[in-house]
């Protein structure tokens, strides 16, 4: 029988995260690297919140997301949200539980930064200072 392999992906800020599940064991690699051995604890628990919130059907999937651009919290927003699409295709009954906990699990955030104006030095906003005196 073959494996089902489900690829996914999530965007945040200027990061993309890329996920691949497939029936396993319930490792989760994160850029080459166990999700266990990620340095930021709170990056990691943020990562790995679609498997706390599955609970113990977690145990059956192996996952490996591999997140480029952006910095580390956007890196592992995109991750959080490749992992959370990737679940939810893999079966259907995950979308309410997602959905139920923070949208944001399976619908990308669009903001992004603002674009700096012609004529101002530095900030999108900023306005030149004037002196009267």
């Amino acid at each position: 029988m073959v494996s089902k392999v489900i690829h996914a992906s999530g965007k945040r800020k200027s990061a993309v995260a890329r996920a691949t599940l497939k029936k396993g064991t319930g490792i989760v690699h994160f850029n080459n690297a166990r999700l266990e051995a990620v340095n930021d604890q709170l990056l990691s628990l943020r990562i790995g919140e679609p498997l706390t919130l599955i609970g113990e059907r977690a145990a059956e999937f192996d996952i490996t997301v591999r997140a480029n651009g952006g910095g580390p919290t956007g890196q592992a927003e995109a991750a959080r949200l490749a992992i959370a699409r990737a679940l939810v295709a893999f079966d259907g009954k995950f979308k309410k539980i997602f959905d139920s906990y923070d949208r944001l699990l399976l619908v990308a955030d669009i903001r992004r930064k603002e674009q700096r104006k012609p004529g101002r030095k530095s900030k999108a906003r900023a306005k030149t200072q004037k002196s009267y005196r």
